[in-house]
């Protein structure tokens, strides 16, 4: 066995990457380490983290194929090779990667004979495929094959059940999970009262995220199941009871943040993500297409800056000025 020498801080709490590697397009390998952690923490957070890499991070699936020249899953189809559940599951081999919210379409329309692949796939511009080569069908005789797709984003598994059966529709179980495998593993060093822990955590992606994203991704998560209870029960209160003295300013949104700044309100608003503030779907991907996740990226564009992002309209944001006066309206209240 090989010991590797793994320099860790001895004071401040750090993470570092010691190791990232790419076995295929579908398989990303990353193995971090977090230190110094008293004794018991490191499973606290290895146990948290994992269960969120595996069960909390969202992913892209085809989840339904459509083709009105199918009589039923198993038939086959005269001049394709392989049968029609043969196709379902090629198709649900395919790994995409996305910013999508909720569900589109795609669609498959080949003439043979020939090879089809996931390079076949006409995809909206927000969804791309992983791995292009990933096999389909073989297309023997010189017909036309065409299928519609529906793509989703969700997290942990879709299970298909026989309610989901439309004509001509045929859905597809899906796994949603980016992350294939998450280990943690702990090295403690240190006599009694001074006893530390190292945490190491290895984590294989589908090649839709890096390990390093997908530990963010896990992280961000946790962070905002946890914070509801960081908020005071007086400053809930007090909110509650002001509500109706809370008029909306026609402030830009530069002089909400120096406002913020001068009263000196302790919020992390670099740990409050936007897709906890109830924003419509399509003004939320309008702002995350724009790198905006967070308050405090939100609070850091004008007006007008908002204004000059792609399908971002004036009522869309005035009903971002709405949304903001009810999860920030606690920090104008006048003392």
């Amino acid at each position: 066995m090989v010991r590797e020498k793994i320099t860790v801080s001895t004071r401040t709490l750090q993470w570092k990457c010691v190791e990232s590697r790419t076995d295929s397009k579908r398989l990303y390998y990353g193995r971090f380490i977090l230190s110094p952690l008293m004794k018991g923490q490191a499973d606290t957070i290895g146990i948290s983290i994992r269960r969120a890499l595996l069960g909390e991070i969202e992913g892209t699936c085809i989840t339904r194929v459509k083709s009105e020249n199918v009589s039923h899953e198993y038939s086959t189809i005269a001049g394709i090779q392989e049968s029609v559940h043969e196709i379902l599951m090629n198709l649900k081999e395919i790994v995409l990667r996305s910013n999508l919210y909720g569900t589109c379409d795609a669609s498959i329309c080949v003439r043979g004979p020939g090879y089809v692949t996931a390079q076949d796939i006409v995809l909206p511009p927000y969804v791309e495929i992983v791995d292009n080569t990933q096999h389909i069908a073989s297309l023997t005789e010189p017909i036309d094959l065409c299928i519609g797709l529906q793509i989703e984003r969700n997290r942990g598994y879709l299970i298909k059940t026989t309610q989901n059966f439309q004509d001509g529709s045929y859905p597809i179980d899906a796994v949603f999970m980016p992350v294939r495998n998450a280990n943690h593993s702990i090295h403690s060093y240190g006599n009694g009262n001074e006893k530390q822990e190292i945490l190491f955590l290895e984590i294989w992606t589908n090649g839709s995220l890096t390990p390093k994203e997908a530990l963010h991704e896990a992280s961000r998560t946790l962070i905002n199941l946890f914070i509801p209870f960081l908020d005071m029960e007086e400053e809930n209160s007090h909110l509650e009871n002001n509500q109706h003295m809370l008029p909306l300013s026609p402030f830009t949104f530069h002089e909400k943040l120096a406002k913020l700044i001068k009263k000196k309100k302790e919020i992390a608003l670099k740990s409050i993500f936007i897709d906890q503030s109830e924003l419509p779907p399509r003004i939320y991907n309008c702002l995350k297409r724009s790198n905006i996740y967070t308050l405090f990226d939100l609070l850091n564009n004008s007006q007008e800056d908002l204004m000059k992002m792609e399908h971002l309209r004036i009522e869309d944001v005035k009903q971002i000025l709405v949304i903001l006066e009810k999860h920030l309206a606690i920090f104008f209240i006048e003392k």
